[in-house]
């Protein structure tokens, strides 16, 4: 395989189009922290190439061990696997994200550095997370509880953890303000379950929507979108200030295709579009966000 190949390859593993949902809750944040006067550029960086980094290597190892596992085959609905494919051997898909894992680690000194010990967990945890997620015995995503994890790391903790780490400190406010890409990004895996629903039922992989059906895996959708344009409103009225964030709202707007898709019933692969719109619209949502709550 020649060089440009292997690029190519490696880019389909790293399936750039997840990584805003990596990139929201740093991306907010910030734009709390530095709306305070209390925002650390260098801090934000790191916080953000760490966060990527966690992404990628999370990619990677879902890739080796949804193969490994037999969850990904040729019936797969979804955009395709470098493993699963054959373009790159699972060997070289497990050293790949130990390799990444181990660069988010050297990031993360910077962080501890500067945060202490809350830093060390969130990275301990954030990372096992990612790994446990398809991988071990017991993995998350195959007994239903990745979307209580996507909540939780890529909601509250990406976003009171990047906080933490420039100003030092923690707010209810903040945490709160987590909940906002932590829902759309469950909204996310919510549409990815739905997809797969019938393959990951053959395997045994025991998703939310295998669980207890696709008709579930639409009101979570739904619910969780809902969720998330309100939580803006919520943060408001608790300040009394930063109302100029509910503008975030306003990607119902783009949002209205993916919404009239989960409705309609649509399902397998045409589910990719849906998928796709939710992805653009954690940041256009994070992007909104930011900006109303730095106006005030």
């Amino acid at each position: 395989m020649n060089s440009g190949k292997n690029s190519n390859v490696w880019l389909l593993a790293v399936r750039p189009k997840t990584l805003g949902a990596a990139l929201a809750p740093i991306l907010i944040g910030t734009a709390m922290a530095f709306a305070e006067g209390k925002g650390h550029a260098g801090a934000a960086l790191v916080a953000l190439l760490g966060a990527l980094l966690i992404q990628i290597g999370t990619n990677f190892s879902n890739d080796y061990f949804d193969f490994i596992k037999g969850a990904d085959t040729e019936e797969r609905l979804g955009p395709m696997r470098a493993t699963q494919a054959g373009l790159v051997t699972p060997q070289a898909m497990l050293r790949n994200f130990v390799f990444v894992f181990g660069l988010a680690v050297l990031v993360g000194i910077y962080l501890v550095y500067r945060g202490g010990w809350p830093i060390v967990i969130i990275g301990i945890l954030s990372i096992a997370s990612g790994i446990l997620y398809t991988g071990g015995p017991m993995p998350l995503g195959y007994l239903g509880l990745g979307d209580l994890f996507v909540l939780i790391f890529f909601g509250p903790v990406a976003v009171g953890g990047t906080y933490y780490v420039q100003s030092l400190e923690i707010s209810a406010v903040v945490i709160l303000a987590g909940f906002g890409p932590g829902l759309l990004a469950t909204a996310l895996l919510a549409v990815n379950n739905l997809r797969d629903e019938p393959t990951d039922k053959k395997v045994g992989k025991r998703t939310l929507a295998v669980r207890f059906g696709p008709g579930f895996a639409r009101v979570e959708y739904l619910t969780t979108f809902a969720l998330a344009l309100i939580t803006p409103f919520v943060l408001a009225f608790i300040t009394g200030a930063h109302w100029f964030a509910c503008l975030s709202v306003l990607i119902i707007i783009p949002g209205r295709s993916a919404i009239r898709q989960i409705i309609s019933g649509v399902q397998g692969i045409e589910l990719n579009e849906t998928l796709a719109v939710t992805g653009k619209l954690i940041i256009i949502y994070s992007v909104l966000f930011s900006l109303g709550w730095w106006i005030g």
